[in-house]
């Protein structure tokens, strides 16, 4: 079972309906398909925020909208943290014409994959991850948000 540590710091994150039942229920997807037990600390914050942890962190002086920071072995049961911004991710979900609520959950078990040690830099790593991402979404009535099947 997956607990989360959930840290609404961008107001806006509120106006998604039930957040807290929202994020408890795609990590239990997550790990439907990628199994864990432990604590997800999770940021739900502002383009500002992403974007310093961004530069910090990656290197990458800009907003994102999801980052994952896996914890080492020893702190556990912390699995890791994971940060979403709220414009990033709106403006994403606007274009992808879905709602915020349906694309926050695809970045929750995007970046819960990420923590279980999954990549999408290769070519297969990524086959793996969308597999993945698309089972977990399919299971909770949330269509493959890559379109290519």
């Amino acid at each position: 079972m997956i607990t989360t540590d959930l840290i609404v710091e961008e107001a806006g994150w509120e106006a998604v309906p039930e957040l807290a039942a929202l994020c408890e229920r795609a990590f239990a997807a997550a790990a439907a398909v990628e199994p864990a037990e432990g604590v997800v600390s999770l940021l739900l914050a502002d383009d500002a925020a992403l974007q310093e942890l961004n530069r910090d962190f990656r290197g990458k002086d800009k907003p994102t909208d999801v980052l994952s920071f896996p914890a080492h072995e020893m702190d556990r049961p912390l699995l890791g943290d994971i940060a979403v911004a709220l414009g990033v991710s709106a403006r994403d979900a606007e274009a992808q014409g879905i709602s915020l609520a349906d694309h926050l959950t695809h970045l929750l078990v995007h970046g819960y994959l990420h923590l279980r040690g999954h990549d999408h830099e290769a070519e297969d790593e990524a086959a793996i991850m969308e597999g993945l991402e698309i089972k977990a979404l399919a299971s909770l009535g949330i269509p493959n948000p890559y379109g290519n099947g």
